[in-house]
């Protein structure tokens, strides 16, 4: 169980007064020989974190859960962490997409925060806080949001995932305001319960991962956690999922919540026939129309995918050798699905332009101003992994068509 090092709980008197517990937000259960109190928070309101505050004083529970992870927990606790965040090592392990979506969602958190006045997270932090202010422990009761990540990913539909993609980027650079009238309407059960009926409806499999599948692992954290009384903080989209899986008792075996999809053997199948098909379609040409021939159509195959992604990096305003990477780089990552020249040219972007420190202090706001893009080292490294990798996949579908139809 992900937990918090704190000292062992003292033995509190249970006299909580009823005034905490009759909150709309607070919601009281009991399961087995566990009293559970569920606190639904919005994770940019103050008024939210105050309530947080009040249940935890006035319970005195012997653990409190919170909606993190060990890594959410760092990032909202060690405000320093972008600053020592390896960009290379994220690139080498391929999950530069996944750090991206990472920082548009908290681009996004972080704006409403600042209409508000509140930082995203508070509330947690301040569960946190408490609890350690009267020696409870802290239990971690999220999945790691790298997990939740892909499992969203790998189970979206293909054409779901450019909706996914759009609606990340239009939350980020939407600027209208967001009030506290619209947060408490957020918070209200009728209002809430619709719009995940909404969501659910035009992509099932996100509402799947991202709120169902958590409701079980928040609820069996949840369970697990020592003790008789149980304070567990969580968003408030998670309550109603929670109390009809604590009271039902459907137990959940995390280790299957814990797995990350394979990728499809259907597209296993479509990253290798395409450059086999391309490059046997050069060896083809060979065979029935000579060497010269097969050698216009490898040039071409070069030009095809070499130019687009150069152009890509150039749009990018990325270094001189990232464009030279592209373009070298783009016509052979395209026969192999192992790696895609984006990867390639955004390494080379961090390597030779390495962002700066200031720059992953800043990112959640520039993020959201588009011409910023192009002014930060840091936001020009993931321009230097979209534009090329768009280029790639024009030329390797332009390329493959022409030297395909060269057969006949």
């Amino acid at each position: 169980m992900n937990s918090i090092d704190v000292p062992e709980p003292h033995s509190f008197q249970k006299t909580a007064p009823m005034n905490v517990r009759t909150s709309p937000d607070v919601h009281v259960l009991t399961v087995a020989d566990k009293t559970i109190i569920l606190v639904g928070t919005v994770h940019v309101s103050r008024e939210s974190a105050d309530l947080v505050r009040a249940v935890i004083e006035a319970e005195r529970p012997d653990a409190v859960c919170v909606e993190l992870d060990a890594r959410r927990y760092e990032a909202l606790s060690q405000q320093h962490k972008w600053e020592s965040l390896d960009l290379k090592d994220v690139i080498r392990k391929k999950q530069l997409s996944t750090l991206l979506a990472n920082l548009l969602l908290a681009s996004y958190q972080k704006r409403l925060g600042n209409q508000l006045g509140v930082l995203p997270g508070t509330e947690m932090l301040e569960a946190v806080t408490v609890a350690g202010e009267h020696d409870v422990p802290i239990v971690l009761c999220d999945r790691d949001i790298r997990v939740t990540m892909r499992r969203a990913w790998r189970s979206t539909p293909f054409l779901k995932k450019s909706l996914l993609l759009s609606s990340l980027l239009l939350s980020v650079f939407d600027t209208t305001p967001v009030t506290k009238e619209s947060i408490q309407n957020l918070k209200q059960r009728d209002v809430l319960s619709e719009m995940m009926q909404e969501f659910g409806k035009e992509v099932p499999t996100l509402k799947t991962v991202l709120i169902d599948e958590r409701d079980h692992y928040l609820a069996e954290k949840t369970l697990q956690a020592q003790g008789k009384t149980i304070v567990s903080v969580v968003g408030t989209g998670h309550v109603e999922g929670m109390k009809a899986i604590l009271q039902s008792d459907r137990r959940s075996r995390l280790e299957t919540l814990d797995v990350i999809p394979p990728m499809s053997r259907a597209w296993k199948w479509v990253g290798w026939c395409i450059p086999a098909v391309i490059v046997g379609s050069i060896a083809a040409i060979g065979y029935q129309k000579g060497a010269a021939a097969a050698g216009d159509n490898a040039l071409f195959w070069m030009m095809a995918n070499g130019v687009p992604s150069g152009l890509g990096a150039l749009l990018a305003w990325a270094h001189p050798f990232t464009i030279l990477a592209a373009v070298a780089g783009a016509p052979f990552t395209s026969l192999t699905p192992v790696i895609g020249v984006g990867y390639v040219t955004a390494f080379v972007q961090a390597y030779v332009q390495p962002p700066l420190v200031r720059e992953f202090q800043t990112v959640a706001e520039d993020i959201a101003v588009p011409r910023r893009w192009w002014q930060s080292r840091l936001l020009r490294v993931f321009l230097a992994f979209v534009f090329p990798t768009i280029g790639s996949i024009i030329g390797t579908w332009v390329g493959g068509t022409r030297i395909v139809s060269n057969l006949f």
